[in-house]
């Protein structure tokens, strides 16, 4: 029997046990933290092993035939140097899914920035068009879990750089690379091309009868083609020109051409979702939904009744004239500019949390024609003061409920606040999750 040892108690770590426990592996998973209960109680109920909170497994975890990691855990972690050392084969959930999906289909999102959006849109198009799937992987529901105890004919699955570091054989029917920017170097030596080159990877095992549908504006996807298989049937996306066939945005109208599949004509004032980003994010949904052969009345009727995300530029309320925002799920300073270029009202913008090795050089064009203030929401705030200080007011707190608070009493009737803080969260919350509730709260409480 097989032995499969488990990094990481997460979504990701406990769905790769189901599915190996279902599939006739010897399993044993291993956290260095704390389990959540509900991840306990699945485990136990399976009669899956685990260890948590201890670092004395070297015996259970090098005895394995092969690891599955989980994407959160780096490179550098003393137990992923050991395994590396021994040549036990590592892969990540996604690989393990892909192995027993069947003939399922799998339409795949990659990007820094929109692709949760994106992700749930093109969900939300192949639901409205009738087809049986399941949203899957980054997003929050873990694949592998999906594969073991409900599986689908189709997978619209979100994938971080990190679920493909891990991959072997993973090939995805339709891959959506949506843009690469900064994000992430603290994990790839803080070389941009490693980063890049990783993102590519969502292409690697394409072949003939896949579909590479790319954004043609950005230039660092345009000058790494040369990674993708030239036999895959790429589809460049641009809002500057006309892309035939592709897809493009001219004159607030929408194209799509597709071969094979019906020539859709949209007006940007349909889409559900608002702002520049969004419209590229729009079409990128559409043109992904094109390939399944959707009916364009179908995918006019999704864009037009889809529903914004919790935590990625929320409307929370309104208070006494002043508009708060949550857009929580910001964790780059590329995320934070896709924000504030959207904004139409004199902004305080709340930054800060854990630095991923942030150029705030990107955003102080936009902070300086938009942002009246800036309020801090961090326990080491020196960079984001180095940036600003002096161009803009400064303010100092280590809480949402105090964050809340300086930037009301900042703002007057007609102003917004926006909370895109540009850093992951793990100073002061759980996960971006967890401080866009916090922030919630503490508007609710003004």
């Amino acid at each position: 029997m097989k032995r499969l040892v488990i990094l990481g108690g997460g979504e990701s770590g406990v769905g790769a046990a189901l599915l190996a426990r279902q599939r006739g592996y010897d399993v044993f998973l291993f956290d260095e933290g704390a389990l959540k209960p509900i991840y306990k109680s699945e485990l136990e109920a399976a009669g899956i092993p685990f260890a948590e909170r201890t670092t004395d497994v070297e015996g259970l975890v090098l005895t394995a035939d092969e690891v599955v990691k989980s994407p959160g855990i780096p490179e550098k972690n003393e137990l992923v140097k050991r395994i590396r050392a021994k040549g036990i084969p590592v892969i990540s959930e996604i690989e393990l899914a892909y192995r027993y999906k069947g003939d399922s289909k799998i339409i795949a999102i990659t990007g820094s920035n929109g692709k949760s959006t994106t992700t749930a849109l093109i969900y939300h198009i192949c639901k409205v068009g009738g087809l049986d799937c399941a949203l899957v992987g980054n997003i929050g529901y873990s694949f592998a879990k999906q594969v073991a105890e409900d599986p689908k004919p189709l997978y619209v699955a979100e994938i971080s750089s990190f679920q493909l570091d891990d991959i072997q054989a993973f090939r995805a029917d339709v891959a959506l690379l949506l843009n690469i920017t900064e994000d992430h170097l603290d994990r790839y030596d803080y070389k941009f091309e490693n980063y890049a080159r990783s993102k590519f990877r969502i292409a690697m095992n394409s072949t003939a009868g896949d579909y590479f549908i790319y954004n043609a504006d950005d230039e660092v996807i345009v000058s790494g083609l040369n990674h993708i298989s030239n036999s895959v049937k790429k589809i460049p996306m641009s809002m500057k020109r006309k892309e035939e066939p592709g897809a493009y945005i001219q004159d607030n109208e929408l194209n799509v051409n597709v071969p094979g599949a019906e020539q859709q004509q949209m007006s940007i004032y349909d889409f559900a979702l608002k702002g520049k980003h969004n419209q590229f994010n729009t079409m990128a949904a559409c043109v992904a939904g094109a390939t399944m052969e959707i009916r364009k009345s179908k995918i006019r009727e999704a864009v037009q009744t889809f529903q914004s995300l919790e935590h990625r530029m929320e409307p929370v309320a309104t208070v006494r004239g002043v508009e708060f925002i949550n857009d929580s799920k910001a964790t780059n300073v590329n995320s934070t500019w896709y924000a504030l270029e959207s904004m139409t009202k004199p902004t305080v913008l709340i930054l800060g949390g854990v630095d991923k090795g942030n150029d705030y050089g990107l955003i102080e064009e936009l902070v300086t024609e938009k942002v009246k203030a800036i309020v801090c929401m961090g326990t080491d705030n020196s960079k984001i003061r180095a940036a600003f200080e002096g161009k803009v007011p400064v303010v100092e707190t280590a809480s949402a409920e105090a964050a809340v608070q300086a930037a009301y009493e900042l703002s007057v009737p007609g102003d917004a606040v926006l909370l895109s803080p540009a850093c992951a969260s793990f100073d002061l919350f759980k996960n971006y999750e967890d401080r866009g509730l916090q922030f919630k709260q503490a508007v609710k409480n003004l």
